[in-house]
């Protein structure tokens, strides 16, 4: 059994590193950012506005919509912190922390910043106009895995 973990960390964890510590500038500069602004409205307090403040501080190329720079796949590419994620017509379902049942969320149209790999797949996002922080912005888990039904896009921000 020891030999089984020793070789997951072995692993596991070159991912782990590469994706906190080699985190390229235009996403450092996207997570500071988000840094200054938890607890607060960012524009309106719409989702869209604090991914929108952040590329536009970074001076970043993309659409004005929904297209954030570079379309990554999340089971291939490294996935870094100030990457920036779309949901459409996403349910999740996962377990609620206390162990006392499930929860599920809808997201038609919701758009975050991860701000913490934690493991593959598996992140911290900040993002704002949800139900646990309001027109704030907030910070919570998403793993990948808890994808019922829906797209879940993730983008890397490019400067111009």
């Amino acid at each position: 059994m020891k030999t089984i973990h020793i070789l997951f960390l072995s692993l596991a964890f070159p991912f782990l590193l590469h994706s906190q510590v080699n985190i390229p500038k235009p996403n450092a500069e996207i997570v500071k950012y988000v840094s200054s602004v938890i607890g607060k409205k960012v524009d309106r307090g719409e989702c869209w506005d604090l991914a929108n403040e952040a590329l536009t501080l970074i001076n970043a190329k993309w659409n004005h919509e929904f297209k954030y720079g570079i379309l990554l796949n999340p089971q291939k590419d490294s996935i870094y912190p100030g990457d920036i994620i779309q949901f459409k017509n996403v349910v999740l379902e996962y377990d609620l922390p206390d162990g006392k049942g499930k929860a599920k969320e809808t997201m038609e149209q919701h758009t975050a910043i991860i701000y913490k790999v934690i493991s593959q797949g598996n992140f911290e996002i900040a993002h704002q106009n949800t139900g646990f922080s309001g027109r704030k912005v907030g910070i919570s888990k998403l793993n990948l895995k808890d994808k019922k039904k829906g797209k879940i896009f993730i983008y890397r921000p490019v400067n111009s």
